[in-house]
């Protein structure tokens, strides 16, 4: 006869009272998958204290990072974009960019704000994956031009987040005329001798490669950023040859010509506002 008797069956905790950690207060890295706390993410502008690796994030990160005290003023916060095409895939395109608006509560895929970095004037327009992939649309050509107008009006450097899949498959051609119209707009912002710095972060390819995203005055990246226009595998197929090792890394992007250096995250913020000090 056992010595020990159980009054009570089982746990009997009702479910509506038990305690669950609240979502998004932990995260996995998916380079070294281990765990992080969300509030160590903040503080460490959620690259892993681990191994290193730069979490992806949008506008509102990237926004709290580079803004002093995370004020700013955003610019053509309400542009939608129209469905010129009537285009229809497995849904209409109106619907879905509502799904996509209420799913990220985002307009679209990029957001631009005036604030200041270190005491310094700067328009930063930050793309954001979340939003379709963050596909290159109309909205996306008008707010870059549109802030490229603002900062020519106010005599202010700007700067680029890029963070793309490309060209917007649903606007067709209406996608691929901002490539023309983004580029124009930076020449009159380099006439105006006017600094333009281009952040390229995981992952940057299609049409935004091919355009603004590498026509900065300094063209930096995150470590281990994909960056290119087509992707490793459909040029692994197109070529029937094996792609290098860390091919269209920002490493490796880096080491051909094309970028002037990768940065980290942490040290973003001070080494854009050191070189709008020394050109400005």
């Amino acid at each position: 006869m056992s010595w020990f008797k159980r009054e009570k069956a089982g746990i009997s905790t009702a479910t509506a009272n038990k305690k669950e950690a609240p979502d998004g207060m932990w995260n996995k890295c998916p380079t070294c998958k281990k765990p992080l706390l969300h509030l160590e993410q903040v503080e460490n502008d959620y690259v892993c204290q681990y191994c290193g690796h730069h979490l992806r994030i949008g506008s509102k990160e990237y926004f709290s990072i580079l803004f002093d005290n995370n004020e700013f003023t955003e610019l053509f916060p309400n542009l939608n974009s129209g469905d010129p095409l009537e285009f229809f895939d497995s849904k209409p395109y109106p619907e879905r960019l509502k799904e996509s608006q209420a799913k990220t509560g985002l307009k679209d895929a990029i957001r631009s704000g005036h604030g200041k970095m270190n005491g310094q004037d700067i328009v930063i327009a930050c793309m954001d994956f979340s939003f379709i992939g963050g596909s290159m649309g109309s909205v996306v050509g008008e707010k870059i031009a549109r802030s490229i107008d603002y900062c020519l009006e106010h005599r202010i450097p700007f700067m680029l987040i890029s963070k793309s899949g490309g060209a917007r498959m649903m606007e067709a051609a209406f996608s691929l005329m901002q490539m023309a119209k983004t580029s124009a707009k930076l020449a009159l912002l380099a006439q105006a001798k006017l600094p333009y710095v281009c952040l390229l972060t995981d992952p940057t390819t299609g049409g935004v490669t091919a355009s603004y995203a590498m026509l900065g005055d300094v063209n930096i990246a995150e470590p281990g950023a994909l960056i290119g226009f087509a992707g490793p595998r459909v040029i692994k197929e197109t070529i029937k040859k094996d792609l290098p090792k860390g091919f269209q890394t920002s490493e490796f992007v880096l080491e051909h010509g094309f970028l002037d250096f990768i940065v980290d995250r942490r040290q973003l913020k001070n080494k854009v506002a050191t070189y709008l000090k020394l050109v400005g």
